[in-house]
């Protein structure tokens, strides 16, 4: 996606992958290396993905899991049911919760993670890594880095592709489009507003509640109503998905978690799976995440009428152009 997303802008003259490239930080280079071992990591994201929703003994096993993916590989249910003084009943329960029916199919894509990140010989650490206070600006690049690039990796790995192709016919056929989001939210929002309005589309971001609720409610029939949360629990995003679907709008669902009250107002869920530290909070580390499903969103929706969206960004770069001309004259 990020790869097409360069072609239209060369066939355009418009500067979106490097735009891309300037938000995410990531060179083009660490963005090939982290597509080629995008499977490698899924395992990993997927229990990170269901963390809030496990019970206390399932938590336990999962953090057993991040804490040592390789000694977990090695061991038997009972020494994994041992070790968080749990039952082997719910270490089953437990690989069942992140998709695997069966024990060995989850220690093969454990080990299969593990030698892949070993493969991938890259400079920064295997997993997300907190920032230290007594960390020099150098360790502080290079972590913030790591963490990004992972957010954009398992992102894409988890994306569930049949979910964005029904995301972007709706969108792409909606007689109009408004989306809504919360603090950094709200960013990726406005975003994927300016993105739409770009090519023709009507698209409105609404940066208050009370207004955004009032708009849902008479969206009706052929409107598509898109929120954005990174929690999936914040009250007002909700609130504004619940009325835009009970009016008749198509919904759409940006969030990490898959299990929350957002997903359950949501027609369509795209998922993403950002990393946090303690410094990179939810706000922080979850921005690249939904950027990346709004770009791949977005460019679904130029190939649905890719003529009359390359002549759209043409017109709107050139009306851009011609005022900036006029300024430097």
């Amino acid at each position: 996606m990020l790869f097409i997303y360069m072609d239209l802008c060369k066939e355009v003259n418009y500067f979106y992958y490097a735009d891309l490239r300037i938000r995410t930080g990531v060179p083009a280079v660490m963005v090939e290396n982290n597509m080629n071992a995008l499977e490698a990591r899924s395992v990993t994201a997927a229990v990170r993905g269901t963390l809030p929703y496990l019970r206390p003994a399932e938590r336990r096993i999962a953090d057993s899991l991040l804490a040592d993916r390789e000694g977990f590989t090695r061991s038997s249910i009972s020494e994994i049911a041992a070790r968080a003084d749990t039952s082997t009943t719910t270490v089953v329960r437990f690989y069942k919760r992140i998709g695997y029916e069966r024990f060995k199919d989850l220690l093969h894509d454990l080990t299969q993670e593990s030698a892949r990140e070993h493969l991938a010989g890259t400079e920064f650490p295997a997993e997300a890594t907190d920032i230290d206070r007594h960390d020099s600006l150098s360790q502080v690049v290079t972590k913030v880095a790591r963490d990004e690039s992972l957010s954009l990796s398992d992102t894409a790995q988890l994306l569930d592709i049949s979910e964005l192709r029904r995301a972007v016919e709706l969108t792409a056929a909606a007689t109009r489009v408004d989306m809504f989001g919360v603090g950094a939210s709200s960013i990726v929002s406005r975003d994927l507003q300016h993105k739409l309005s770009r090519i023709g589309r009507t698209a409105i971001d609404w940066a208050e509640a009370h207004t955004a609720w009032t708009s849902a409610a008479v969206l009706g029939e052929g409107a598509v109503a898109i929120a954005i949360s990174h929690s999936g629990t914040t009250s007002d995003t909700v609130e504004f998905l619940r009325l835009a679907r009970a009016s008749g709008a198509a919904t759409i669902a940006i969030t990490n978690m898959v299990d929350s009250p957002l997903a359950r107002e949501a027609d369509v869920v795209l998922r993403t799976a950002a990393h946090e530290t303690a410094f990179r909070s939810g706000a922080l580390g979850s921005r690249m995440a939904q950027l990346l499903v709004v770009d791949c969103l977005f460019i679904g929706i130029v190939q649905q009428h890719y003529d009359a969206s390359v002549e759209a960004l043409r017109t709107t770069y050139s009306a851009v152009q011609s005022r900036a001309s006029r300024k430097a004259d």
